[in-house]
């Protein structure tokens, strides 16, 4: 079936105001908690306001931490080279639709209308986001012969080197796998129709927090049965460092919880403030790992146009453990990692 390709204005605009966020922060703030909308200037209402009677104790090993971490600066969009574009559209099976040349104007290719006279996407390349993606209009939901985790890890690399990178450049973060309940044929129980892995763009040996599903830096690819290419995801603005800046100490980390400078990481939960104020009754709140991590923009920051932040940051991912007294849950939080 023929695709049709668009360049309209219009079109181009319902793009980018359906796409994923920019920066995972705006996808938490602005997506997650859009009923919230007046809050999201605001990192407090998403940190838990312990009682000063609260111990806060420190438990999480430092010694591989970095002691200072760069900050970068997002350039200028610039046109993805001839040999990028075309391996892409090779890549997504799409090449009887034509290479587009390099540009800094946005491409799509979308679906070929349904009934009602609507087509979508399957096909970008968004020089302003640094973003080639491609999601397959024939979605096999067999579940016969899917790649195990280490043929997807391995096809994975060989696919983000037609990108331009090798595993140096990457850190695999993690493999998933889509099951009967996301879609596969119903007359399976529990049967894997697709898996997928997400390599996170490497920055002075740190990786990004999140994965594709939030904007994040680097290429994802998932593989359907028999290996088919079912969607790919390739996001890699051009970076020069900006400034260095020293590492958060512990105690730092630990005013910054008090100050109400960290985020609570939503758990697919339906009463997400609730549990912030639940947190908040702990008697002794306990850090037991962190993990540095890049993020798009500034911490606590959301952008407020369609313009991709200028700043990639450095943050920390913290676990933690509330005690109660009777009960102990465990935590994850977002803090800055920079000292201030």
């Amino acid at each position: 079936m023929k695709m049709k390709i668009r360049f309209a204005k219009a079109e181009i605009e319902k793009s980018r105001q359906t796409m994923k966020a920019f920066a995972f922060f705006t996808a938490i703030f602005a997506t997650t908690f859009s009923s919230f909308a007046e809050s999201t200037n605001s990192l407090e209402r998403f940190s838990p306001h312990f009682s000063t009677n609260t111990e806060i104790q420190w438990q999480a090993p430092t010694n591989r931490l970095p002691k200072s971490f760069w900050i970068y600066k997002r350039l200028p969009p610039r046109p993805f080279s001839a040999s990028v574009i075309s391996n892409a559209v090779i890549l997504a099976s799409l090449q009887d639709e034509g290479f587009p040349k390099p540009s800094t104007n946005a491409f799509f290719i979308c679906s070929a209308p349904n009934p009602c006279g609507m087509g979508f996407s399957i096909f970008s390349i968004q020089p302003a986001t640094a973003t080639i993606s491609f999601f397959s209009t024939n979605q096999n939901l067999s579940t016969d012969k899917i790649p195990d985790e280490d043929t997807v890890t391995k096809r994975a690399f060989e696919c983000a080197a037609r990108f331009g990178l090798d595993q140096a450049h990457l850190i695999p973060k993690n493999v998933y796998s889509s099951s009967n309940a996301a879609g596969c044929e119903e007359t399976l129980t529990n049967g894997i129709c697709a898996r997928g892995i997400f390599l996170s763009r490497n920055l002075d040996g740190v990786g990004f927090f999140g994965d594709a599903n939030n904007g994040s830096e680097g290429f994802s690819i998932e593989f359907g049965s028999r290996g088919q290419i079912r969607s790919f995801s390739f996001v890699w603005p051009n970076l020069e460092p900006d400034q260095k800046s020293l590492a958060a100490s512990p105690k730092e980390i630990i005013r910054y919880i008090r100050e109400h400078k960290v985020m609570v990481l939503p758990d697919d939960e339906p009463n997400y403030f609730g549990r912030i104020k639940m947190l908040a009754k702990a008697k002794a709140f306990t850090i037991t790992k962190i993990m540095p991590c890049y993020g798009e923009g500034v911490f606590g920051e959301v952008p407020t146009n369609d313009v991709p932040p200028e700043f990639v940051t450095p943050i920390a991912e913290l676990e933690a453990v509330a005690n109660f007294g009777n009960s102990n849950t465990t935590v994850r939080l977002l803090s800055p990692i920079i000292s201030s």
